[in-house]
């Protein structure tokens, strides 16, 4: 079964640096995995979106998919197009930092965490993006925390290497942000199938 999750914010909030990691840690954790990103022509705050899909098996989503299992939204302004890609009872990790809390789709589960303040009191603001991811891999169960990690280190160039640490530590923070709800939207069942 395909697992797609859409990652949607703005140019400079890490969208994509988010969305190989999970394809990376996808990919480690033994799962097929297709990855397709998007984003308009300015350096920063353009839009910025990117699909990944997770699977047990082959991967038969097309590349561009039209319905999607869950979502990471870090901005509103892409966020009223993600809903209507959800599929009923999708999950949405949102940032509360910038995302007010949604009206619409109360079919789906929505998980806020504030992961620009969370981000900025470890000073690392730019990591905001692997704050959410972290929250939304332990909401999800999509891929473990390890994989994560390595994932992430695998996906920063040589010269952002330095930040790997800290950026380790947002995913980390990500996850205790949301433990009260961890695996409250399982990706697999218990023996690790979809």
């Amino acid at each position: 079964m395909d697992r797609e999750i859409l990652l949607t914010g703005i140019g400079g909030q890490g969208v994509q640096l988010a969305a190989k990691t999970l394809a990376l840690a996808g990919m480690l954790s033994g799962r097929e995995v297709m990855q397709l990103s998007m984003f308009s022509g300015t350096m920063r705050g353009g839009s910025s979106e990117c699909t990944v899909v997770v699977a047990d098996g082959p991967v038969e989503a097309p590349p561009v998919v039209p319905w999607a299992w869950a979502a990471i939204a870090m901005h509103p302004a892409a966020l009223e197009l993600t809903c209507g890609k959800l599929r009923e009872g999708g999950a949405v990790l949102f940032n509360q930092s910038l995302v007010a809390a949604p009206t619409g789709r109360p079919d789906c589960g929505w998980y806020g965490v504030e992961a620009g303040a969370i981000a900025a009191a470890r000073g690392n603001p730019q990591g905001q993006s692997l704050v959410a991811l972290g929250a939304f891999c332990a909401l999800t169960g999509i891929v473990q925390r390890e994989a994560l990690e390595e994932g992430l280190a695998q996906s920063l160039p040589s010269y952002r290497r330095d930040n790997l640490a800290r950026n380790v530590e947002c995913i980390a923070a990500g996850a205790e942000a949301v433990a009260a709800v961890a695996g409250k939207h399982p990706a697999w069942n218990g023996n690790g199938a979809a």
